[in-house]
């Protein structure tokens, strides 16, 4: 095996590895989100802990955001090496004849993704670290589900939610399984990891999208 498809393939474990990771961050993110809908108070100190925990701050989170880094770093390079490597161009592609669309278009849905990631991001992440070093306003454990609430307020930003939402549930359909590919599992196990993984790629959006609409619809009274 030479030496560039060594390259390619670890460049694509890296990818599926560091992806994976992010499927369990989203899991445990929805997990804390869930009970904004269902438990209120459970929201307010799960978000708490995670606000001023100094390992989920100063270990994890920084982790995190190298996770997103790495994975979309190498969905860029994979994405370009990938067109470079095609000896037929997209002009005479037979469609889904060859590969599905989802597959064929991980890029742009991830792009969209990470469009999302940073509208997140602002929403949230920023909004914290302002609350904290920026303000320098004192702790208070009941603020969280207020705060998610009112940022669902909107029209305009909870259909963005959604749309976001759905095409995450796309580029999971294809990336989640994939990335058991991309390792090498193949065993008696693999339609089974690959019927999970693509109840989650619904299931899980799903879940986010009800959230959202949910807070939208069900504002809290000042």
């Amino acid at each position: 095996m030479s030496g560039l498809a060594k390259s390619s393939i670890a460049r694509k474990v890296v990818m599926a590895l560091s992806g994976l990771f992010l499927v369990v961050f989203l899991t445990q993110h929805f997990t804390i989100n869930i009970t904004s809908v269902l438990d209120p108070e459970t929201f307010n100190t799960w978000s708490h802990f995670m606000g001023y925990n100094p390992l989920v701050q100063y270990v994890l989170q920084p982790i995190l955001i190298g996770g997103v880094i790495i994975h979309f770093i190498m969905g860029f390079i994979l994405e370009i090496q990938n067109k470079k490597a095609r000896s037929v161009r997209y002009a005479k592609f037979n469609g889904g004849a060859n590969a599905p669309w989802v597959s064929r278009n991980m890029i742009y849905t991830g792009l969209v993704v990470l469009a999302f990631l940073g509208l997140h991001f602002y929403d949230f992440w920023v909004h914290e670290m302002a609350y904290k070093y920026v303000e320098f306003l004192p702790e208070n454990p009941t603020r969280y589900h207020a705060e998610t609430v009112e940022k669902f307020a909107p029209f305009w930003r909870t259909i963005i939610y959604i749309i976001s939402f759905g095409l995450l549930s796309l580029h999971l359909w294809h990336g989640f399984s994939s990335s058991f590919q991309s390792m090498g599992v193949n065993n008696k196990y693999s339609s089974s990891i690959k019927a999970f993984t693509k109840i989650f790629s619904v299931a899980i959006p799903l879940g986010f999208a009800f959230i959202a609409i949910y807070h939208h619809l069900n504002p809290i009274a000042h």
